[in-house]
């Protein structure tokens, strides 16, 4: 459907402007006066390869960045007391994403028409979670819709953070893994055929290390296109098996179990979880649908799967504490405090604290992964360095005490 690009006067006379979808100029003009909006200027948007290829990528969909700064915004237009849709207009031509630009005017057409926010948002899966509709539907019925926005600014500020520290703590291995991977490469496909070559001309008995050497090279030499393509076939295979469930489900499920990694990689999932429990829980959200929301909230497949089992457990009357135990996934101090918070009332706080307290591990920990990791990656890097050098150099050794003697 083509999109127009618009600029007019609201019903107040101030000048707005934005996108709108429709089938003809007249349709649009036609969803712009339903809004209230006299149009003035109505343009139809060129359509062209590059947005649609982008969108289709999925590369102009709206980031962690833009939902933080959209929730803090209306955070401060609700709160200031300015119409929520004046403010989502203003919202809607002050924002920089294509997606989320014509995301904010469905939004508008449909609160226009009756909707209320939550359904609204709702209808667009993709942009805003299920935790974000949730929180929206509870600050509606409660008449706090400015500390709904507020608590969700916060969650994703915090979110963010987690993010980026488990980015941060898996960045160093993997660049210096990749980078050893380059070096054997350059080193299998040109360096060591030039020794090769040269022992060669000698006709002499190689030693066993550098036979095996020679013999590795050889075939990178031989078939590095052939692997080049299946590297890169494995990439987008791995990609396309980790879009499907049951690749989610498994992938998410091994990660934790890596060696260094996988333990930071648990305790940042737990402190996402209790995080956006804690938030559910204290906005009101009841506990079944809070556990629902949270099972997608988490960011893994294979801790949202029991999750689920969870609220099953729950749905049947039994304590929450109890059927976190038989989970199998959560530590210790996530058990104790939720029994805890179970005893005393306070699950909400006793789980705040415990989103706290995982949170400045993996903080620590990240800051201190690489005096960790270091000590493994100099040892495996030694040990390939003196593989190398007794592949080559031992036959030159020979050869030179040959020539002496």
């Amino acid at each position: 459907m083509p999109h127009f690009r618009y600029t007019g006067r609201d019903e107040t006379g101030s000048r707005t402007s934005g996108t709108v979808e429709a089938t003809s100029l007249d349709g649009a003009v036609g969803v712009l006066m339903d809004r209230g909006v006299t149009p003035v200027e109505i343009t139809e948007q060129a359509a062209t390869g590059g947005p649609g290829i982008r969108r289709r990528l999925g590369l102009d969909e709206p980031g962690r960045d833009d939902l933080i700064l959209f929730a803090r915004q209306l955070y401060a237009l609700t709160r200031s007391g300015v119409p929520l849709i004046r403010g989502l207009t203003q919202l809607g031509e002050s924002t920089r994403n294509p997606v989320l630009r014509e995301t904010v005017d469905e939004i508008i057409a449909d609160l226009e028409a009756g909707r209320d926010l939550a359904g609204a948002l709702a209808r667009h899966p993709r942009v805003f979670s299920p935790l974000f509709v949730a929180m929206v539907r509870v600050g509606e019925s409660s008449g706090r819709l400015d500390e709904a926005f507020g608590r969700m600014h916060e969650y994703l500020e915090r979110e963010k953070e987690t993010v980026q520290k488990v980015k941060t703590a898996t960045r160093y291995p993997m660049f210096v893994i990749i980078a050893i991977g380059v070096a054997i490469w350059i080193l299998m496909t040109w360096i060591i055929p030039v020794f090769a070559d040269v022992f060669d001309r000698f006709d002499a008995e190689l030693p066993l290390a550098t036979r095996g050497l020679m013999a590795v090279s050889g075939f990178f030499a031989d078939w590095w296109l052939l692997m080049l393509g299946a590297v890169i076939g494995a990439v987008f295979a791995f990609r396309a098996w980790v879009r499907t469930d049951r690749g989610r489900y498994r992938w998410d499920r091994l990660k934790l179990r890596f060696p260094i990694i996988g333990d930071i990689l648990l305790r940042a999932t737990l402190a996402r979880f209790s995080r956006a429990f804690s938030m559910a829980y204290r906005s009101g959200v009841p506990i079944l649908e809070a556990m629902n929301i949270v099972a997608t909230a988490v960011g893994n497949r294979y801790i949202g799967s029991h999750v689920d089992n969870m609220r099953a457990g729950v749905e049947r009357g039994e304590a929450l504490s109890r059927v976190a135990r038989r989970a199998g996934v959560f530590t210790p101090l996530v058990l104790q405090m939720l029994l805890v918070g179970e005893e005393t009332g306070r699950i909400d706080d006793m789980v705040d604290e415990v989103a706290d307290f995982y949170e400045r591990e993996v903080d620590y920990d990240v800051r201190n992964l690489s005096a960790t990791i270091e000590p493994i990656l100099i040892v495996g890097i030694g040990v390939l360095v003196f593989l190398l050098a007794l592949g080559v150099f031992l036959p030159m050794w020979d050869l030179g005490s040959a020539a002496l003697g």
